[in-house]
């Protein structure tokens, strides 16, 4: 997992610097070294696609853009950092005074020295965003201001990277793609997502593993619209985001709050120890409120680190390479292949010899624990396991109900079905 973590660092080092947004060659770009790592299926939906209540917007993309003095020297550039600019800025190429130019420009005073992330998708406008300092630092007089922008008809990009399984039955996995240099709200997500994905390539799961990198709300709503027919597939889903900073691990669960994995994420978090917090669902945040919508009603939580919003570096400069560790990102990732793990391999069992305890000694069942440490564990698994082999208790319910790991309850699961005590 050290390795992984450095990794998936320098792979949010790489993406940093681009400038991302719900459309636009940014995100191209970003899925482009994304599938480096993964074989990417990219789709390209046109401007002005009915996707349910809404409709894909122009696309947007830009060049260059600055705030110049009289002097030419650039007071704010676009080149320095892609958050300097409104996104989805028309374009613009003016001089005016900045009594006139304080109308178009966003700034932090709070926290002076940190530059805010601000965007304006549907109101056509533009703007800079600057730290207060640099703007109380601006004298009065006249500003060169330009925007080499493009807002046109063109597509909204998303992609897919699925892994087959064993049941067409799908877990849906999702980040989304669309915000500039934000190393944790976005990046870490994008990086724990695309390494989850190669851990998982190297097994043989239960289930078809979706992964879907898309730009936030527009993305998934776009590909809920063109997916409607099949999303009784989705079993199960996992929404990453803030996934690298150093705050405890945040579960926010489904709408339903009682699905699968929201018990397995509440199962795998309390037993690992780690120190986390599982927040009840909520209309707001990342795309598990899309996933979750009444329609659709899907069983897809959000698994982060600090929360949407829940620390001030959110949605500003200072949530940069520095704010998020390998270690962290590490951690994220160990939790989703343990959450996974379990998800993976949580069956319901019958009983074939329900009248009595079966002898477990004839079979050989005993024999097979000799000299391990955790023998007495488990052969009481043994017992769980036949106890609540009714058809109606998974082995997430035995491991709850006995207190015992859920690995020792899966041991003994696959030991009474191999002597045919206990069939799926």
């Amino acid at each position: 997992m050290t390795a992984a973590g450095e990794e998936m660092y320098a792979l949010v080092e790489r993406l940093y610097p681009l400038c991302r947004s719900i459309t636009g060659d940014g995100v191209r770009a970003t899925l482009e070294i994304v599938g480096e790592y993964l074989p990417l299926q990219v789709h390209e939906v046109p401007t002005g696609t009915q996707v349910l209540d809404w409709a894909v917007p122009q696309e947007w993309n830009i060049r260059d853009a600055y705030i110049a003095d009289t002097a030419g020297n650039r007071v704010v550039d676009f080149a320095a950092s892609s958050l300097h600019v409104l996104g989805y800025s028309v374009p613009v190429s003016a001089t005016m005074p900045l009594t006139e130019l304080r109308g178009h420009l966003h700034t932090l005073p709070d926290h002076p020295a940190w530059v805010p992330y601000r965007t304006s998708y549907y109101t056509p406008t533009w703007g800079f965003c600057l730290a207060q300092e640099t703007l109380d630092a601006l004298p009065d007089g006249e500003y060169e201001v330009h925007i080499d922008s493009t807002l046109a008809d063109g597509h909204l990009t998303y992609a897919e990277h699925v892994i087959p399984g064993q049941v067409a039955d799908e877990v849906i996995v999702s980040c989304h793609v669309c915000h500039p240099s934000l190393a944790n709200d976005n990046l870490a997500g994008i990086a724990v997502a695309t390494f989850l994905a190669r851990a998982l390539a190297q097994e043989t799961p239960y289930y078809t593993y979706r992964f879907l990198f898309a730009p936030g709300t527009i993305g998934a709503i776009t590909w809920l619209a063109r997916n409607a027919e099949r999303v009784e597939r989705v079993k199960h889903g996992l929404v990453l985001a803030c996934a690298g900073d150093s705050g405890r691990l945040t579960y926010k669960q489904s709408r339903r709050g009682d699905a699968e994995i929201d018990r397995v994420l509440r199962h795998v978090l309390a037993a690992s120890e780690r120190p986390h917090h599982v927040a009840e669902f909520t209309p707001y945040g990342y795309d598990e409120r899309q996933f979750c919508s009444p329609g659709f009603d899907l069983g897809v939580g959000s698994l982060s680190r600090t929360p949407y919003a829940g620390y001030p570096e959110y949605h500003t400069s200072a949530d940069d390479l520095d704010f998020v560790s390998p270690e962290a990102m590490a951690d994220t990732l160990a939790v989703c292949r343990e959450a996974f793990a379990v998800l993976d391999r949580n069956r319901r069992y019958v009983n074939l010899s329900p009248y009595g305890e079966p002898q477990l000694g004839r079979r050989g069942l005993y024999d097979s624990l000799g000299g391990r440490s955790d023998a007495k564990q488990a052969q009481m698994a043994m017992l769980w396991v036949l106890s609540l082999s009714d058809g109606e208790h998974s082995l997430l319910d035995v491991a709850e109900r006995s207190g015992l790991p859920f690995g020792t309850i899966a041991v003994a699961a696959d030991a009474l079905h191999g002597a045919g005590l206990i069939k799926a």
